[in-house]
């Protein structure tokens, strides 16, 4: 991204404008942060991992491409938030998010105990191969968005509602039920209907925790809202390079990271008390909580 659009992605998003030199200054100042920033040491444990990309404007051999930028953000055993790092990647495969999630080993990071994910190919694959014991869960939200692409626009709420009973329901047993009645219902659009034969595994898998832990692992919702944040300064022009995307996006995770210095995730006592119930789960916590 050229020096005037930064200038300008500043002016839009802040109601301020300063130099372009001073741009040029701060954000070449930056690379020795962000270079520490992408290496530092990282907690031993995470119980919570979201996944999610989105897609820049970069500029390589002399074409502009769309680019997917993989972003990481881990919820501590205190409830923290924090962006464990950036990933330009070229491809989609179980080799390349191996090497993903054996850095973050690399870095300290123990034990993984859910990661929430929108069914990027070769994630689980890969992210297993490190993490063994992490339970992979495909984000609900996406999976509705993918079938509902099947349905007419007119019966859209009606489809949701539908399908909300099933992985909002009660129990697995309740579940099964609403989803055989679900399946009935709407089994005259077969595109919808395969979409979630083929991921009801990941509905399943959410009953054998509480409640409190299936509203956080059943969406990734919670790094949409950090992408969401991203594109605020990287919709306008086209990045000439990697430093230059990077630079702008970890000046922006110094902001988030000011803004949940002093909050933690919502009722995440539950959380931790639904995961305590679990023998497997406790050992892993008293293993790594900090009282």
């Amino acid at each position: 991204m050229k020096t005037y659009r930064i200038f300008e992605t500043i002016e839009d998003i802040y109601g301020f404008s300063i130099s372009h030199e001073m741009i040029s200054d701060i954000t070449d100042s930056i690379l020795p942060e962000l270079e520490e920033w992408r290496n530092k040491p990282l907690k031993r444990c995470y119980p919570f991992l979201f996944v999610d990309c989105m897609y820049v404007s970069l500029r390589q051999d002399y074409e502009v491409n769309q680019c997917a930028v993989y972003v990481i953000l881990g919820y501590d055993l205190q409830g923290g938030k924090e962006i464990l790092g950036l990933w330009l990647s070229p491809t989609e495969s179980k080799n390349q998010w191996m090497q993903i999630f054996d850095e973050l080993k690399n870095r300290g990071v123990e034990d993984v105990f859910f990661i929430s994910m929108d069914g990027v190919s070769g994630l689980e694959a890969g992210a297993k191969s490190i993490f063994p014991d992490a339970v992979v869960q495909r984000c609900i939200v996406h999976l509705i968005r993918n079938s509902i692409k099947y349905i007419p626009s007119k019966e859209y709420k009606k489809y949701t509602q539908s399908i909300k009973r099933v992985y909002g329901a009660p129990s697995l047993k309740a579940a099964q039920s609403a989803y055989d009645t679900f399946v009935n219902e709407w089994n005259k659009y077969p595109g919808a209907i395969d979409v979630w034969k083929r991921n009801f595994i990941y509905i399943e898998q959410l009953f054998n925790y509480g409640s409190a832990v299936r509203k956080i692992m059943y969406t990734t919702n919670a790094i949409e809202s950090v992408n969401s944040s991203f594109r605020k300064v990287t919709k306008k022009g086209t990045f000439p390079n990697e430093n230059a995307l990077f630079k702008l996006l970890y000046l922006r995770i110094k902001e988030l990271n000011i803004k949940w210095e002093t909050g933690h995730i919502a009722n995440w006592s539950m959380v931790l008390n639904q995961l305590m119930v679990d023998d497997c789960f406790k050992n892993r916590i008293n293993k790594y909580i900090e009282y």
